[in-house]
C-alpha cells in the first residue's frame, strides 16, 4: 500500500534505512514493524512491539478495506470530498488532501505514523516517536532534533530541526524528487514540513515537492515553494533543499549536526 511509485534512483542510505541509526541511543525502547510495504521504526519509553504491530495492522486494514469500497481513493491525484461515515484515519487523509490540494494517499505514511503513535499513547506510553519512510510523529517530554535527509545533496544530514517539547505532539514529514518510491513531479532533494498534524505535513510536503519544477534559478524556485507552504493553514514551517542550496520559513530552528 504505497502512495504511488516513481522511477528515481535511491541512495544506499535510503534503501538500507541506515539513516535510522541517527535516532538510536535516545534512551527509548526501539522496535521495527514491517507489514508488507509499511515499514515503521518506533521508539517508546517502554517495550511495545506487540502493541505497535497490532495498531499498524488495524489501521492498514481500515485503509485497505476503504480502497476496496472506493478504489479511486488509492489513485486520485486531486482531493476527494469528505466522507463523514469513513473511519477517522480515512477522514484525516481526505482532509489533509483537501488542505494541500493533492490526493488522499499523499498522506498515507503520515496518517499511519500518527495513528499508531496516538494509539501507543492511549495505551500508556508516555513518549513515542514513529518514523514511516521519513515521515515522523513525535511526542516527547524533552526537546528533540530531527536530521534532514536529502539524498545525495551535500547538505544531507548536515543539519537538523530542533523541536521544542512544549509544541508536541508534532510532525516532521519529508518529500523528495530524487529519493524514495513515492510519486513526486518535482526536483528538490527534500521538502520538509513541520506541523501539528502528521497527515497534513505529509500531504503538504508532497504538494510542495511537486511544485519544485525546472527553475530559472534554484534560489528563486526555493523562495516560491516556501511562500506556498507559508500560505497553507496548519503548517508550522517548511525547509527546502536542492543541491547545495536551502531555504526555510516559519517556526523552524535549524541546528548544525556533527
Amino acid at each position: 500500500m504505497k502512495a504511488h511509485r516513481g522511477n528515481r534512483r535511491k541512495p544506499e542510505s535510503y534503501t538500507r534505512r541506515s539513516y535510522r541509526r541517527l535516532v538510536e541511543g535516545s534512551g527509548l525502547c526501539s522496535c521495527q514493524v514491517q507489514i508488507r510495504d509499511t515499514d515503521l521504526h518506533i521508539q517508546t519509553d517502554r517495550p511495545a512491539t506487540a502493541l505497535a504491530r497490532e495498531l499498524t495492522l488495524r489501521y492498514r486494514l481500515q485503509i485497505e478495506r476503504y480502497i476496496q469500497l472506493l478504489p479511486v481513493f488509492a489513485e486520485a491525484l486531486l482531493p476527494l470530498p469528505e466522507d463523514p461515515l469513513a473511519p477517522p484515519i480515512i477522514r484525516a487523509m481526505l482532509a489533509a488532501g483537501q488542505a494541500a490540494g493533492v490526493g488522499p494517499m499523499a498522506a498515507v505514511a503520515g496518517a499511519i505514523a500518527e495513528y499508531v503513535g496516538l494509539g501507543l499513547l492511549r495505551e500508556g506510553c508516555r513518549e513515542v516517536v514513529v518514523e514511516n519512510g521519513g515521515d515522523i510523529f513525535l511526542h516527547r517530554h524533552c526537546d528533540s532534533t530531527v536530521a534532514v535527509f536529502a539524498g545525495e545533496s551535500p547538505l544531507s544530514l548536515r543539519f537538523g530541526l530542533r523541536l521544542q517539547s512544549r509544541a508536541m505532539p508534532l510532525a516532521v514529514c519529508t518529500s523528495s524528487g530524487t529519493v524514495g518510491h513515492s510519486l513526486s513531479f518535482g526536483r528538490a532533494d527534500s521538502v520538509t514540513v513541520v506541523a501539528p498534524s502528521t497527515p497534513l505535513a505529509d500531504a503538504v510536503a508532497t504538494r510542495l515537492g511537486n511544485e519544485f519544477g525546472p527553475p530559472s534559478t534554484t534560489a528563486g524556485r526555493i523562495a516560491v515553494v516556501l511562500e506556498m507552504g507559508r500560505a497553507i493553514p496548519g503548517v508550522s514551517g517548511v525547509v527546502v533543499v536542492c543541491g547545495d542550496k536551502m531555504g526555510a520559513v516559519g517556526e523552524v530552528e535549524l541546528v548544525n549536526l556533527s
